[in-house]
């Protein structure tokens, strides 16, 4: 009767042995960590944009485990109500013994600036059985993006909006004030007078562009002319008949 406690506590420390050997081989060892880079010191989340956070993982066990995704929440620093669970990044990547690894993971913030816990974890799997380990558990503060009027995305969101503001301005004018159309008179060609023109013959001219005293010589001219061909006719005439009664003496 002396042996039976021995046996029972014999029995219970056998079971513990049993139960931690079973834990062992049932999860294996898998530390992670997570950091923001050197750049941001103060684990600031800007809103709007990209958001890097490197997480350092190390497989300790002999195993051999696949690394499925990275995952994260953002939830209240005083309740630890989950606001947004953040895009899974997805692996599937081998995690070799005892080899340190460095993964990325990228996530966007959209969210009222204040502090904020972040939670970062990976999960792998072991022959189908799936492990969550807990890489990152922080509170961060998050931040509006410093605003700059060089700001290229900033300045086309603002051509944008006027734009839109602006057509529908317009629409809405012509809607409640519509224009009258102006009519049109129609407009009659006035046709030109016609211009005679004088057609004039070889040498013809037109004597209501000529000084007056040149109009004086021409005329006088012309009669001298006249004259002068009617007396050289009669003294042809006259010599014609002389040079005839000239021939008859002869004869």
């Amino acid at each position: 009767m002396r042996f039976v406690p021995y046996l029972s506590a014999a029995f219970s420390i056998a079971a513990l042995f049993t139960t931690a050997a079973a834990a062992d081989a049932s999860e294996p060892e898998v530390v992670a960590t997570a950091a923001f880079p050197d750049t941001n010191a103060f684990n600031h989340v800007v809103n709007g944009e990209k958001n890097t956070i490197t997480l350092t993982v190390e497989n300790k066990s002999e195993r051999n485990i696949t690394l499925l995704n990275i995952a994260g929440s953002l939830s209240l620093p005083d309740t630890g109500v989950v606001i947004k669970n953040l895009t899974a990044l997805k692996y599937g990547v081998p995690l070799i013994s005892s080899v340190k690894v460095q993964l990325p993971y990228t996530f966007y913030s959209e969210f009222k600036p204040g502090d904020h816990r972040l939670n970062i974890w990976l999960e792998h799997s072991v022959e189908n059985v799936v492990y969550k380990v807990e890489a990152y558990d922080s509170v961060i503060t998050i931040v509006e993006p410093e605003l700059s009027i060089f700001d290229l995305k900033l300045l086309s969101t603002y051509a944008i909006v006027a734009g839109l503001l602006g057509s529908l301005g317009y629409f809405a004018f012509l809607s409640f004030f519509p224009q009258t159309k102006k009519t049109r008179k129609a407009t009659v060609p006035t046709v030109s007078a016609p211009v005679t023109v004088t057609a004039t013959g070889a040498g013809g001219y037109q004597e209501e562009w000529i000084p007056e005293h040149h109009l004086r010589k021409s005329k006088s001219k012309k009669t001298g002319v006249a004259s002068g061909t009617s007396g050289d006719e009669l003294s042809g005439g006259e010599t014609s008949g002389t040079e005839g009664k000239k021939r008859k003496g002869k004869k």
